[in-house]
């Protein structure tokens, strides 16, 4: 009997799509005059966000060891280079986060970064389109994605708006429809919790859906704007596609005093949470006032090939997930 266990978990036909998917990628962005970067994957600073961990790796710098971070995003870095003049820029980057593997998860995955200097995010909606027109015409043919509030993706699927309800309303919803976890006082977190399990499964089936205007709560690096109801939400988006999230975007905050205020407010509630404490990106707030208005997203490389050859679990498109790294 054979001993498969070094063998990956994806075949070779999906390593071929893969690499065809690249070049599709970098031929796109080619002709758009959108410059492909790369930034260091260890950083002295990490994500504040209570909800991503990062991984931590000791490393010598000039002799002196220190804790860095892989990253999660090269969101920082590339915000950096865009203050320095780079214009348009994209990268097709590894990115980490911390005991995050499932169906749809690994720790080690696969980011495509790009930021667009004057454009809306509007604007950054007809690219995406345009793209996905590329690398998944073989599957879908021409794509039309459709553009739906988060506001009423959940009054739609809940007969509750997000943006309204308190802990109590939140909390008679999870139990109307058979959710018993208890999440204390945590609105944001029994809106997760109802919007995980009753409204990104239905999104993006008959076509993909640009989900936008997200709860103000869930702003992170993005600005927040007054929506057509006069209500205040986050100005960013998610692209789904059957279910799936491959894609979030924002139209990026370049006030360093409010993003600061974000990431003390983040480490306060991760102290909170007996959370480790992460080192603010000083370097990031001092580029950002000499950053112009821009819109930038994140896309999963890995969960737009699942997408594109029709695989239900993430390492069925990876190489070596985690457990057999």
């Amino acid at each position: 009997m054979s001993d498969v266990r070094y063998q990956p978990t994806c075949d070779v036909n999906t390593l071929r799509a893969r690499a065809k998917m690249y070049a599709q990628i970098r031929q796109f962005f080619a002709e758009r005059d959108v410059l492909e970067v790369e930034t260091p994957v260890l950083s002295q600073a990490g994500v504040t966000d209570v909800h991503l961990a990062s991984v931590q790796a000791q490393r010598h710098v000039q002799s002196c060891a220190q804790i860095h971070y892989l990253q999660t995003s090269p969101e920082f870095a590339m915000k950096r280079l865009l203050a320095s003049g780079s214009g348009p820029i994209y990268q097709i980057c590894k990115v980490f986060r911390d005991d995050e593997h499932g169906r749809k998860h690994n720790s080690e995955f696969t980011m495509l970064e790009w930021y667009r200097p004057g454009f809306s995010l509007k604007d950054l909606m007809f690219e995406v389109a345009d793209l996905l027109n590329v690398v998944l015409k073989q599957r879908f043919g021409e794509v039309r994605p459709t553009i739906l509030s988060y506001k009423h993706a959940f009054m739609d699927r809940l007969d509750l708006n997000p943006l309204q309800a308190t802990v109590q309303e939140l909390k008679d919803c999870c139990r109307r429809v058979g959710l018993s976890l208890d999440l204390g006082d945590e609105r944001l977190g029994y809106i997760d919790l109802l919007f995980s399990h009753f409204v990104e499964p239905s999104l993006g089936f008959d076509t993909p859906v640009f989900l936008t205007d997200f709860p103000p709560e869930m702003a992170s690096l993005a600005k927040t704007r007054v929506d057509d109801d006069g209500e205040l939400v986050a100005a960013r988006f998610e692209l789904y596609i059957e279910g799936l999230e491959l894609a979030n975007a924002y139209d990026e905050l370049i006030d360093a005093d409010v993003l600061r205020s974000r990431f003390e407010a983040d480490n306060a509630e991760r102290e909170k949470l007996g959370l480790h404490i992460m080192p603010i990106d000083e370097y990031l707030l001092a580029a950002l006032p000499h950053m112009s208005e821009c819109a930038g997203i994140a896309l999963g490389i890995d969960r737009l090939l699942m997408t594109a050859t029709e695989q239900l679990r993430l390492d069925k498109v990876i190489t070596f997930p985690a457990d057999i790294s």
